[in-house]
């Protein structure tokens, strides 16, 4: 018989947020080694016996200081992820938004260390974690075939 590796699942839901021909990212902070300094949508991991729709309400607040009100769901990401000691598999939620109210600003001592408004056809040139970019893609229009 094989050892099987553990197996994890973690279900996320992340806002989109479009304002002004702008979409707002957090970058990673150094508590996420792998991915530290790359830019992703507000968002992150939903609690035990939390609905989604307030996780992506809270993780907003956290990672940016901004309120807001759930749009729409307006797509669903799945992938597996083969890790040296277990197999991962991530589930993530990606929200329309409209921000209610509060101040932009960056969090302290979390996933993210810091909230910034980019021109749409300018983060592509950031370093992106691959939910960014291909949601940034979506927002554009384009296929990442095109460039």
């Amino acid at each position: 018989m094989q050892n099987q590796l553990p197996e994890t699942t973690r279900v996320a839901a992340y806002a989109i947020m479009i304002r002004d021909k702008q979409i707002l990212l957090c970058r990673i902070s150094d508590r996420v080694p792998e991915s530290q300094g790359k830019w992703t949508l507000p968002g992150g991991g939903i609690e035990f016996g939390e609905h989604p729709d307030a996780a992506v309400v809270r993780e907003v607040y956290e990672e940016t200081g901004l309120t807001i009100k759930t749009e729409a769901i307006v797509g669903i990401d799945s992938f597996l992820l083969d890790k040296p000691n277990k197999r991962h598999h991530g589930i993530r939620i990606l929200y329309s938004v409209s921000i209610t109210g509060g101040n932009l600003r960056n969090e302290t001592l979390g996933s993210t260390d810091r909230a910034e408004w980019f021109p749409i056809s300018e983060a592509l040139e950031l370093p992106l974690v691959e939910l960014a970019r291909t949601t940034i893609f979506r927002v554009m229009g384009l296929s990442e075939e095109v460039l």
